[in-house]
Formats: structure tokens, C-alpha cells, sequence
């Protein structure tokens, strides 16, 4: 079997195992951990994502994303995020659960809680709560209102499987925070999925 039929099929499965547990369960940290151990069965699968199907984004770009598989336009979505050292996103939430897994290189992902009560518009204040080095072999699952940062150290290109509750491009109301300012404001989905 290729590899390009081979992805397709798990992906589509992947799609299918966390449609009967999410029917199956309350979503919460542990029906996740379900799904995180599904999306870390898939990015183990590192001939599947490599360089001759998902080309790595320029110096200059940092990244590029990839729709894998997608439950409906808006529904369940798998992406390929490929970037380059030194990439960096702030603090966000995504407005729907995800689980993300590693398949080549480290991405540093911080967590935060918001400690303010929200009732400034645009003002927000964050306390960092844990940091998490994502690499080959383990992921890291994060409800609607979890917040987190990104950042790609070292010199290696890093490919992360991503997997939400509904795709990027349909969410509304995601918030991306500046720590230093003590601000935030709505996140436009950043990059343009390929």
C-alpha cells in the first residue's frame, strides 16, 4: 500500500475512533487523553509526513499548515503545521478542544491560566502554569479555553500533527494574548492552510 493511501485511511479512521468516543463520553481532560492517544498512534507514523509530500515553508515564512482530513467543512479537522526554528506564536486559545502530536523535532508549548475575570475588554492577565516539551512520542491535549504559547527553538524543521474539534478556519473568538502589555485581542487564523 503507498503511503499517500495509507495516511489517507488513518486519517479518515482517526476521524471515525474520535466520532464514537466524543458520542460515547463527556468531553473533558480524560475523554482527550483518548483522543491525544490516537493523534500519538498517527504522527509515530513518520514516513507518512514527510519532506516529498509536505514541503518545509522558507526561512522566511515559518510555517506552512496542511489539511490532512476534515469531518465536513467545519467539523473535526486534522492539519500538518511544518515550521521553521525560531517561529514563535503567543499566547491563544482555540475556542474548541485539541490535541496535537509530534512527529519530527521539539515545539515548546507554554501553559497559562487567566487569572484576571475578564471584565476589561482587551485587558487580560495570564500565570504561567506549566511547560511542556513536544516531541516524537508524546502530545498534548487542551480544551476550548486552555491557553498556550509556541515557540520553535533549535535548528531542525518540526512536524506537529494538530487536531481540533472543528476546523481553524471556522473558528470565531479566539484570543491571543501579550503578556507584557497585559493585553489581548482576537487572532486571525495566521498562516494559510494549504
Amino acid at each position: 500500500m503507498n503511503h499517500s493511501l495509507t495516511r489517507d485511511l488513518l486519517a479518515k479512521s482517526l476521524l471515525e475512533k474520535t466520532k464514537d468516543i466524543l458520542a460515547s463520553k463527556p468531553l473533558n481532560r480524560e475523554t482527550l487523553a483518548l483522543i491525544e492517544k490516537e493523534v500519538t498512534n498517527l504522527s509515530d507514523k513518520k514516513e507518512l509526513w514527510g519532506e516529498e509530500y509536505f514541503k518545509s515553508p522558507s526561512p522566511e515564512e515559518k510555517q506552512n499548515r496542511y489539511l490532512i482530513a476534515q469531518d465536513g467543512e467545519d467539523g473535526l479537522s486534522l492539519y500538518l503545521n511544518v515550521m521553521q526554528p525560531g517561529k514563535k506564536i503567543q499566547p491563544h486559545n482555540h475556542t474548541t478542544w485539541a490535541c496535537v502530536g509530534a512527529v519530527d523535532g521539539v515545539e515548546i508549548n507554554t501553559l497559562y491560566d487567566r487569572v484576571d475575570n475578564g471584565s476589561i475588554e482587551g485587558k487580560a492577565e495570564l500565570k504561567q502554569t506549566a511547560v511542556v516539551n513536544l516531541e516524537p512520542g508524546n502530545a498534548i491535549s487542551m480544551l476550548a479555553d486552555d491557553i498556550h504559547s509556541v515557540e520553535i527553538g533549535g535548528t531542525d524543521i518540526i512536524r506537529h500533527l494538530h487536531f481540533y474539534g472543528q476546523s481553524l478556519e471556522s473558528l470565531k473568538g479566539r484570543y491571543m494574548y501579550d503578556l507584557e502589555k497585559g493585553t489581548c485581542h482576537v487572532m486571525d487564523i495566521g498562516v494559510k492552510t494549504k
